[in-house]
């Protein structure tokens, strides 16, 4: 029998002034499919005639895919994962490298055709990257924007020639840095002391578009400013500024000699600017909504353009005259020709290739249906009057890449391991995230319903919180907070452990993420010592899938965010690339230190009792004490006192109650003063001798 004492607090240690949050992101389903709405396209063609064509598709998801084309397929051959937040845009320089931003405010280059690995991450960005530009002839020049205002120009070459020996510790500070390959976080080359990027200043306001000419020599911006901004990208100087449109510029093209300019905007207009002359020649109204996506013809005769009116029209730059080509169901992100096809990407996860006659678009107009885009009003006046009635010349894509639902809601359950989540497309699924599975697939069902279903009256702190922004469930971990939740073994049905044995959710978790990466790490150092092997035991509901891992997104006291498959981490992983509370958890198996919380309370005889009040005052117990707990420690109390007699061996059965309602033995007192108690005073209980039935 034990006193139920004061929780002491762990003694205090040395910490870092702001610790780093962890995060794994669980996947369900195919990983070789996007779940998050596809942001960006870029398609490489094959120069010999035996090899493939390459399609690269950005995502909200956070990753890029490479899908290898085929005449009848396309497979997914790679996924890029470093990026930590929503893929905005991305662009090809030279046969080999992918440069692609995100918002979590870095721009990155790959390795895209033979490793497929990470080989830079520039940090100058102070914002979300929303757009990259790069001159076709000229793989050197790459230029990057975003919602800070910022638009830099980057000579690759340069940023990339290694640093001498005496040159590579670099300031973790500075604002310009790149990261290691994604196969080892730590290997840095930082740019060369003294490289700066070209910054195009001028913009007061976001950037959300931009475009060069092939030889890179120009580059032209857009955004919230509704001007179109022109530069020499060799120096960053401006050459002029456009007006026209009356709302935020969202996308933009330079023919290839740098004289003509298309920009689409949210006020639903296409303008064709003559940038030698400086001023609009044409204006295009083809859409009745905001214009997010354009896409050129070679010879730069005809436009396609997409938005959020969910259509897709090829227009004759020089006649006007405009057709839809097909109408989707999501407003359109991105366009990219190829051959005689468009491949568009759009909110959704999937990407459809539609007939375009890229190499002789007046093919398209000769089916009649067309109509002249003019001018403002008179699409205004088309769209009221014709309402829906304008036939699209396509019903269905040539070719699509499906992907996945995506979550967009979700309801941490009060159990504190499992996450009830709805996907875009209705499905309804339970999480156990101790262990990074779906363990319930309910189908199309109310997900309000199946929420009361699930409930249970049961108190546990919250040692996590969730978001579902890139597509997929994402659960946060901060310290000292994530370790605030203990339960008992039996209530995970760990039968390796004794019944009344403390099991703490967030250590067991870490320790089941990262199981093969310890085993990793001890085979590369050698590490034979068995002795503590019991206690890194991974239990059964902390194993983590192998075939469809977690990622993880998080930072060491070096290098910045980033993300990897759990199975891809190669155990050489260390305090720069890694929080200092998660390497304490998994290589000392506990926790770090910390305050435990604790609850205060009365126990008091129930009224009628003729027993005398137990000599004590308040009580303080972990917040998962069960009640069982507490009757004992009654029990064993009223016969210290000799209030009480035990019969031999035999205890007094003695209840607890609290608000005149007898407690069931395995509640906890958390869940007691937040289901029964409900108030914010301390909680008090009651004990009675069992009436015998």
């Amino acid at each position: 029998m034990h006193r139920l004492g004061i929780a002491r607090s762990a003694s205090n240690s040395v910490r870092p002034s702001k610790d780093k949050r962890f995060t794994y992101v669980l996947n369900d389903g195919d990983d070789t499919k996007h779940c998050a709405g596809v942001n960006c396209l870029a398609v490489l063609k094959s120069s010999k005639p035996d090899r493939s064509s390459y399609l690269f598709t950005g995502s909200r998801d956070g990753t890029l895919k490479r899908w290898e084309l085929n005449e009848e397929d396309a497979t997914c051959s790679a996924t890029f994962e470093s990026h930590v937040d929503w893929v905005n845009d991305a662009v090809l320089v030279g046969e080999n490298t992918l440069v692609s931003c995100s918002s979590d405010t870095t721009v990155k280059t790959w390795d895209c055709v033979s490793s497929g690995i990470c080989t830079r991450t520039f940090r100058q960005h102070t914002d979300y990257v929303m757009c990259v530009a790069a001159a076709e002839k000229n793989c050197n020049i790459v230029a990057s924007g975003g919602l800070g205002g910022e638009v830099f120009i980057w000579d690759i070459e340069a940023a990339f020639t290694p640093l001498s020996k005496s040159g590579e510790a670099a300031d973790e500070d500075h604002p310009i840095g790149t990261n290691g390959s994604s196969n080892d976080i730590s290997s840095q080359t930082n740019l060369p002391q003294g490289y700066v990027p070209i910054s195009a200043k001028g913009h007061k306001e976001s950037v959300h578009a931009l475009a060069m000419n092939d030889t890179g020599n120009l580059l032209v911006s857009g955004g919230t400013g509704k001007a179109v901004r022109v530069w020499d990208s060799r120096t960053g100087s401006k050459m002029m500024k456009l007006r026209g449109h009356t709302d935020n510029i969202r996308a933009l093209l330079l023919d290839s000699t740098g004289r003509f300019c298309l920009s689409g905007s949210s006020d639903s207009m296409i303008r064709l600017w003559d940038l030698r002359q400086q001023r609009c020649v044409h204006s295009y109204a083809v859409h009745t909504d905001s214009v997010w996506a354009l896409a050129s013809t070679p010879n730069f005769s005809h436009v396609y353009s997409g938005g959020r009116d969910l259509s897709l029209y090829l227009t004759d730059l020089q006649t006007r005259e405009s057709i839809l080509l097909c109408t989707n169901e999501y407003p359109i992100q991105q366009l990219a020709m190829h051959d005689d096809g468009i491949w568009v990407a759009t909110t959704d996860s999937s990407v459809h290739r539609w007939a375009a006659e890229g190499q002789n678009p007046k093919k398209l107009f000769q089916n009649g249906g067309s109509f002249l885009a003019r001018n403002l009003w008179f699409s205004r006046a088309r769209a009221s009057f014709e309402g829906s009635t304008l036939v699209p010349l396509y019903r269905e894509p040539t070719f699509s890449i499906n992907g996945i639902p995506g979550i967009v809601q979700y309801e941490i359950l009060n159990n504190k391991r499992h996450v009830l989540t709805k996907d875009n497309a209705g499905f309804v699924k339970l999480w156990e995230i101790t262990k990074g599975v779906v363990t319930e697939d309910y189908g199309q069902v109310s997900f309000e319903k199946k929420k009361e279903e699930l409930f249970e009256m049961v108190s546990i702190p919250t040692w996590f919180s969730v978001e579902s922004r890139l597509g997929n469930l994402s659960v946060h971990l901060d310290t000292p907070q994530c370790f605030s939740a203990e339960v008992y073994s039996a209530d995970l049905n760990i039968s390796e452990k004794a019944e009344d044995d403390k099991v703490n959710l967030a250590q067991e978790t870490l320790k089941g993420l990262f199981a093969h990466w310890l085993s990793k790490k001890k085979h590369k150092s050698g590490s034979q010592d068995g002795a503590h092997e019991n206690e890194s035991t991974v239990h059964l509901p902390f194993e983590f899938s192998t075939t469809s891992p977690p990622s993880v997104i998080t930072e060491g006291s070096h290098n910045g965010l980033w993300r990897k498959k759990i199975t891809e981490m190669d155990g050489t992983e260390d305090e720069q690339d890694l929080p200092w509370w998660v390497l304490y958890c998994i290589l000392h198996n506990r926790c770090p230190p910390r305050q435990q919380t604790i609850f205060s309370f009365y126990l008091q005889p129930y009224e009628g009792l003729t027993i005398q009040t137990m000599r004590q005052g308040k009580l303080q117990a972990p917040s998962y004490l069960r009640i069982r707990s507490v009757s004992n420690y009654a029990a064993d109390k009223l016969v210290t006192e000799k209030q009480l007699d035990s019969c031999g061996d035999l205890m007094p059965s003695v209840e607890i109650l609290c608000n005149n309602q007898v407690l069931k033995s395995d509640m906890t007192v958390a869940t007691v003063r937040a289901y029964i108690w409900k108030r914010h005073e301390d909680l008090v209980l009651h004990y009675r001798i069992k009436p015998e039935t």
